[in-house]
């Protein structure tokens, strides 16, 4: 342990309702601070929308992920792991966004990665809207394309939205390997279903190589076999993970702008992130939580107890020196 403590504070010592809220409560290390390069894992906020297409809100999730992350405990009572005892983890912050310029909130998301990895840190990050994953993804496949383990119930994988837009919530992945940042070929996508405008996105998909799991084909083979899949198609390469909340249920998951009924419950939402041991975990992210829609919280904490289940593989891949 270092000078510094990167423990969480212990309900047991100071009430979850009191206090600064950070991210599972742990300590706050902004990008300028001498100890950030002790800092192993860093929970960071990108609390922008500028991609939404129809219901915003996901701009306020950060702030609503923080809260809810008070509730979360040290001790992963299923795997048994304590990821804060294995690694140092903080609360880096949020990332400035530019509510009135798309252009410029993906420059300022990149920049501010850019540091956070240059930094030698893995970035677990809440939402906002899938646009976020984009400027991340700039700056994780610097040094190659990654592949990527990518929860939903939408590809996001569309041209072009309105006339020729290329940057919304509906376009990030097409953008990613358009630019080299994803290989496709190491690109599963699960959970994917709902009414299409097209099947213009399926025929890139299978065009280019990504696997796409529909929800008929998760619910009919399970969890287990789906996901054993999945870890066959990342490999042992850099992998990113991505979660967008409406790949659950919206009985379980109502919080978010686009829902898609029909989806896994939460107990299923927590199995696949927990099955994520033994990935190359290089990045992940929680995205599309919106307040404004979810009136009892629960999509929130149901978002920061996946995040700590990614967490507790994160730091197990930091841990044994398979996250690079």
């Amino acid at each position: 342990m270092t000078e510094f403590s990167f423990q969480p504070v212990s309900g047991l010592e100071l009430p979850r309702f009191a206090g600064v809220p950070t991210f599972m409560r742990l300590p706050h290390i902004d990008l300028d601070n001498p100890r950030l390069t002790e800092v192993q894992i860093g929970l960071i906020g990108a609390p922008w929308d500028g991609g939404t297409t129809n219901r915003p809100g996901p701009r306020h999730g950060p702030r609503q992920l923080r809260d809810s992350s008070t509730m979360i405990r040290a001790l992963n009572a299923v795997t048994s792991v304590k990821p804060f005892e294995l690694i140092n983890c903080a609360d880096l912050g949020d990332v400035g966004p530019n509510p009135a310029s798309v252009d410029d909130s993906l420059a300022r998301m990149t920049a501010f990665y850019d540091r956070v990895l240059e930094a030698g840190i893995v970035p677990l990050t809440a939402g906002g809207d899938h646009l976020c994953s984009l400027p991340i993804l700039r700056s994780v496949a610097r040094s190659g394309p990654v592949g990527m383990i990518h929860f939903d119930s939408h590809t996001d994988l569309y041209k072009s939205y309105f006339g020729g837009m290329q940057y919304t919530h509906g376009t990030p992945f097409r953008r990613a390997i358009e630019e080299g940042l994803l290989d496709p070929k190491r690109v599963v996508q699960i959970g994917i279903r709902g009414t299409a405008y097209d099947m213009e996105d399926r025929e890139f998909a299978k065009s280019v190589g990504v696997r796409v799991i529909p929800i008929e084909e998760f619910h009919s083979r399970g969890v287990e076999d789906v996901m054993s899949e999945a870890k066959e198609i990342a490999g042992t390469g850099r992998t990113y993970v991505s979660y967008d909340i409406d790949f659950v249920d919206p009985a379980f998951a109502p919080g978010t702008g686009t829902p898609e009924v029909g989806g896994p419950n939460s107990f299923q939402a927590l199995q696949v992130a927990r099955m994520l041991d033994g990935v190359n975990i290089v990045g992940a992210d929680m995205v599309e939580v919106s307040p404004p829609f979810d009136q009892s919280g629960g999509t929130a904490f149901l978002g920061v107890s996946i995040m700590f289940e990614m967490l507790c593989n994160m730091a197990m891949c930091v841990k044994t020196g398979t996250a690079s």
